[in-house]
């Protein structure tokens, strides 16, 4: 592709920079992706897909593969760790607001195949792998990137879409305030069936106690168990073998070890950045915003992104939009971010870790009550569902006045 096309670098080949680039190409515009790996990433990840989601790669026509390899979940679980479940929620009662009313679990490096081979189809598309973009700026009407090679690469436009340590936002000069969390979270993959061992257990389950809280999420091939950690212990501490059969022998004693596919201890953190877009760059995904993962909001919220950024940044490239538009849409996007996501995810953290028995005890009830009522169980999957951050940006009160 020439310099003198109209071209759009999108930095990070993950579920959301391959996203972006497919909206771009399907509208005819010559894409180059550039990645730091040396091929797609492999790692366990993301896997929660919500309804919004699953209609945007529905338009793109990559969901049916996904659907192929991902496992449907039409609900999910609250439980307490002693007691068992206190609520189901049904995803079903968003037929009406939705086409899909349930959420998919798959590995998101089940997805990036599928968009790699999507985007694969089209002529104008370059996909490059071992590209680590070090820097990147706008100059006059144009963009331009600096790998760590020494190649210059300029386009018209260029979509930061490398991850939380993106290098794009650092050498551009974005701000990226926020918190981090105290504890790391550490997540235990196995194949031990859970649905066996914890009787009515859901695909997604989250799961309360004042002393050490839990997720526990299905995916088609194993389960994962997310934990706290203690904020004071050292990480090979955290993610000695024995130290992590111990605790999952809290969750239940099989008499046994359990048989563990892997494990990974990380640091979380809630920042955003200060604009989404900065000259000719664009952020999108983890690059412009973190969160923690209570909720599974964040591969979502950076496949919104992706979608709708891309899209008003190919009305911008066709003439049919302008950079003020763009602008509008990555506002609105950052927006969700703040006051949606960040919201969200964080009252999901506080209300695991609740220590009190009487408020831990109101809020059981309030849940209980919520699943009893169908008007109250779909206002509340609304927010969970993300399906309001698409609508208003902001969640809508639906247990004990605060915003889930």
């Amino acid at each position: 592709m020439s310099d003198d096309q109209q071209t759009v670098i999108v930095v990070g080949a993950g579920p959301v920079g391959l996203t972006a680039a497919l909206v771009l190409a399907r509208a005819g515009i010559s894409v180059r992706v550039l990645e730091a790996g040396e091929g797609l990433a492999a790692e366990s990840r993301a896997s929660t897909y919500h309804p919004p989601s699953l209609e945007m790669l529905d338009d793109l026509g990559v969901l049916e593969p996904l659907m192929e390899r991902g496992l449907v979940s039409t609900g999910f679980q609250y439980r307490d760790r002693r007691t068992g479940p206190i609520a189901d929620l049904d995803l079903g009662v968003l037929a009406e607001d939705t086409r899909f009313p349930f959420r998919v679990q798959c590995e998101q490096s089940k997805l990036t195949p599928i968009l790699l081979a999507a985007l694969g189809e089209l002529p104008h598309v370059r996909v490059e792998f071992s590209q680590r973009v070090v820097q990147a700026e706008t100059v006059g009407q144009r963009a331009w990137v600096a790998t760590a090679s020494g190649d210059v690469l300029t386009a018209d436009w260029v979509v930061g879409a490398d991850g939380a340590s993106s290098l794009v936002r650092q050498s551009a000069g974005f701000e990226f305030e926020g918190m981090t969390y105290p504890e790391r979270f550490l997540v235990a993959s196995t194949t031990e069936d859970l649905a066996t061992i914890l009787p009515g257990v859901a695909a997604v389950n989250y799961v309360f106690d004042p002393e050490e809280w839990l997720v526990l999420l299905r995916t088609p091939e194993h389960w994962r168990i997310l934990f706290p950690t203690d904020p004071e212990t050292a990480d090979e501490v955290e993610i000695d073998p024995a130290r992590i059969q111990a605790r999952l022998a809290g969750v239940a004693d099989l008499g046994r070890d359990w048989d563990v596919l892997h494990t990974t201890l990380y640091r979380v953190h809630q920042r955003v950045a200060d604009t989404f877009r900065k000259g000719r760059l664009v952020l999108v995904g983890d690059a412009a915003h973190i969160n923690n993962p209570l909720g599974g909001m964040g591969m979502n919220s950076g496949l919104h992104d992706a979608v709708l950024q891309a899209a008003a940044l190919v009305r911008v490239l066709t003439g049919t939009g302008t950079e003020a538009e763009l602008d509008e849409v990555c506002e609105a996007r950052r927006q969700v971010a703040l006051s949606y996501v960040k919201t969200i995810t964080h009252d999901n953290w506080e209300r695991l870790r609740q220590t009190d028995p009487e408020a831990q005890r109101a809020y059981h009830d309030e849940l209980r009550a919520l699943a009893a009522d169908p008007a109250r169980m779909r206002a509340h999957l609304l927010n969970t569902s993300m399906i309001n951050s698409l609508r208003g940006g902001r969640p809508v009160a639906t247990v004990g006045g605060v915003p889930q």
